[in-house]
């Protein structure tokens, strides 16, 4: 009996083990109808906007309740947001309140959706011939986006790089993080040290707790802090530390194109369980950058986690084989600990050509999405593409790329482009959800290398036709398969040893 069970045991395990391959599969979505604009100012005649470095976020509570917040950098700096009420089908643009008495354009705007449906909305104003930073605020809307109440200052002077996590759990509890400089120079820090803050509020952004320094002090030279908080409560900082790299950090580049800093920076996560008040560190990775830029506005790396908070997930665009790829780091114990890197795109390696900017969301059905600009269709690495591509074992693999753009457009269109040194924004935006995604990016096609025009443009991928299990259930139908079979094996060794001998027949003479 103890041998017919092991037998079973093993066979079940197998057919487990099998199913999850037959039924998972590659997760490759097909994009739905066309691109569209998100911005209205995107047909709009003599209008030469530049909107870039998209968020995208959804309500909680309403699944058809989409806003879109970005930036603008010509022909003034300024801040955008738009509201859906349709699924992200169709937006429109909504007013953000400026602080009473404050004359100056907001300028970097972030958003994040709480638990109860609040959204809320950061920026900073700008002031001054250099159009530096003059405060940090924060507002709040109940409705979606229709209505906001009127803006928090949260910080003072040179607060750069501004980001806005909601805690999803605790309502009203929402986190800000900047970079908080002394001083600036053109295009640069002058000097290195200005510290990753952080600062929490528990009354909905009324009030804000004193900040918080999130990276190590022993780190000089850091940037892009990317904040995610996760179903346990647990807030996560992802960031770069650039190192020795005056190149960047100093401008030392002078604003100009060129090669990319020659030495290695390093991808680091930081993790609070308190609310903010403490931090520890992990670095992800030695990074090979893969460009130069302008250090106030630097490439985000991408932090996301799973609905359980056990898998995090860093995303973000190196060169360790010559030419810009796209990575992708998976910690499976909220973040302490990352493997390996994974190359995303499915590129010939050291092809010569560029992908960059990834942003990585994750389903809550566990599979692992991540949008990225693409150049492998142009030879001369002028034209971007926009590729997504997708996950359903934890990002160990990815399937296929889907290409969401419709036309390629032209990448050296936006602020700096007339240096060699063209933005096209810090980041790109991507909602990923069981049967669909929404991916927003920064696209050039309507706009010239004069006008320096930028949209925002949007596509959908659906899943409907996607295998049977989703990506959470093949691999936890794979992992209780190998596991029954292992059983199944050792019953079977165990019944073996125990057998008592057989006695040979003697030989007869």
């Amino acid at each position: 009996m103890k041998k017919l069970l092991a037998v079973i045991a093993v066979a079940l395990g197998g057919v487990a083990v099998l199913a999850s391959e037959l039924f998972a599969g590659p997760a490759q979505g097909k994009v739905l109808e066309g691109n569209f604009p998100v911005n209205k100012s995107a047909f709009k005649e003599g209008d030469f906007s530049a909107h870039n470095s998209p968020t995208v976020v959804q309500s909680p509570l309403d699944p058809a309740s989409i806003v879109v917040a970005n930036r603008l950098d010509s022909p003034g700096f300024s801040c955008a947001l738009h509201v859906s009420d349709d699924g992200g089908e169709t937006f429109e643009a909504a007013d953000l309140p400026l602080p009473k008495g404050v004359d100056g354009p907001c300028f970097a705007a972030d958003a994040s959706f709480g638990g109860d449906g609040t959204l809320y909305v950061s920026f900073v104003t700008l002031t001054g011939v250099a159009n530096a930073p003059e405060a940090l605020w924060l507002t709040t809307s109940t409705d979606g986006g229709e209505t906001f109440r009127e803006p928090t200052r949260v910080a003072g002077e040179l607060t750069f790089q501004a980001r806005v996590a909601a805690d999803p759990e605790i309502d009203g509890r929402v986190y800000l993080t900047w970079l908080q400089a002394e001083e600036v120079a053109l295009l640069a820090f002058p000097e290195a040290g200005y510290p990753i803050h952080v600062a929490r509020s528990d009354d909905g952004g009324r009030t804000w707790s004193d900040p918080v320094q999130v990276n190590d002090p022993a780190r000089q030279r850091v940037v892009a802090p990317a904040p995610v908080v996760d179903g346990s409560g647990r807030l996560m900082v992802a960031y770069l530390d650039l190192r020795e790299d005056r190149l960047d950090y100093n401008g030392g580049h002078g604003g100009q194109g060129g090669p990319p800093y020659q030495d290695d920076w390093q991808l680091v996560v930081a993790r609070s369980t308190d609310g903010g008040s403490s931090w520890n560190e992990s670095v992800v990775d030695e990074i090979v950058p893969a460009e130069r830029f302008v250090v106030f506005l630097p490439p985000f790396p991408s932090l996301a986690v799973d609905p359980s908070g056990t898998n995090a997930y860093v995303s973000f665009a190196q060169a360790p084989l010559g030419d810009p790829d796209v990575f992708l780091w998976r910690s499976g114990d909220g973040g302490t600990t990352f493997g390996e890197a994974v190359r995303v795109n499915d590129t010939d390696e050291a092809d010569g050509s560029t992908q960059t900017l990834p942003k990585v969301a994750v389903a809550p059905d566990g599979r692992v999405d991540v949008v990225y600009y693409d150049r492998r269709k142009d030879p001369d690495e002028l034209r971007n593409e926009v590729s997504f591509q997708s996950s359903v074992d934890g990002g160990l693999s990815f399937g296929p790329r889907v290409v969401l753009s419709d036309r390629s457009f032209d990448a050296r269109i936006g602020f700096g482009g007339e240096r060699g040194l063209p933005d096209l924004g810090s980041r790109l935006g991507l909602l990923s959800m069981n049967r669909r995604a929404l991916a927003v990016w920064t696209d050039t096609r309507t706009g010239t290398q004069a006008s320096h025009k930028q949209d925002l443009v949007r596509a959908v991928v659906s899943f409907d036709d996607a295998p049977p299990l989703d990506a959470a259930s093949a691999y936890r139908l794979r992992i209780g398969g190998i596991a029954i079979v292992l059983i199944g094996l050792v019953t079977l060794t165990m019944w073996a040893d125990s057998r008592p001998g057989v006695a040979l027949p003697s030989s007869q003479s």
